[in-house]
């Protein structure tokens, strides 16, 4: 169901702007991005500080896009939200004994320090790439090809970058999970 939510807001964003425009998008997007918000915040009793921060610059750029109708203002926000989290990544690598990958709750996954930190490094550089790839889309590209780029292409590339990511991991949850494999057969043996 969380998935689902996630899709929300694009899919509101896409269908503003089929069936209107990129200002009744904009204001779509805010509402959808908001109610995600509150939704985790229902479901999960804690509050998603992913969402609420994409929420909060997606009211402060779009605001804009509709007080001064111009539709530049919600272009730049995945820009600022994925060089935002590319700042983060990075900079977990000088703050901190882990990178901010690693300290992610996780059960699954052991990997050594070195490997956390090439992994991290790499979503911090895809997460640029991403920024200036929506730059490029703004400036040299028409709305419409923006518009659906935003609404699918960034989840089919950070799909495709994850998956990418996986013949690295494997090894680290195969592992894993024959060690959890082991500790219960030797529990269910006492």
């Amino acid at each position: 169901m969380k998935q689902l939510l996630d899709l929300v807001p694009a899919v509101a964003f896409f269908l503003g702007w089929v069936l209107y425009d990129i200002y009744v998008a904009t204001a779509a997007v805010i509402v959808a991005l908001i109610g995600v918000v509150i939704a985790y915040g229902i479901i999960e009793r804690r509050l998603h500080k992913m969402h609420a921060f994409a929420a909060a610059v997606a009211t402060v750029f779009g605001s804009l896009t509709l007080v001064l109708r111009d539709p530049v203002f919600i272009q730049f926000k995945p820009s600022l939200v994925y060089c935002c989290f590319a700042l983060l990544l990075a900079g977990s690598h000088f703050v901190g004994d882990k990178v901010l990958l690693q300290r992610i709750p996780q059960h699954t996954l052991v990997m050594p320090d070195a490997n956390w930190r090439r992994l991290n490094a790499a979503w911090a550089v895809f997460f640029l790439a991403i920024a200036a790839l929506n730059l490029y889309l703004v400036y040299f590209q028409t709305e419409a090809v923006w518009v659906h780029f935003r609404t699918w292409g960034y989840s089919v590339l950070t799909m495709l970058f994850l998956a990418s990511t996986l013949p690295f991991l494997m090894r680290y949850l195969q592992e894993t999970a024959a060690e959890h494999e082991r500790s219960t057969s030797d529990d269910s043996q006492s």
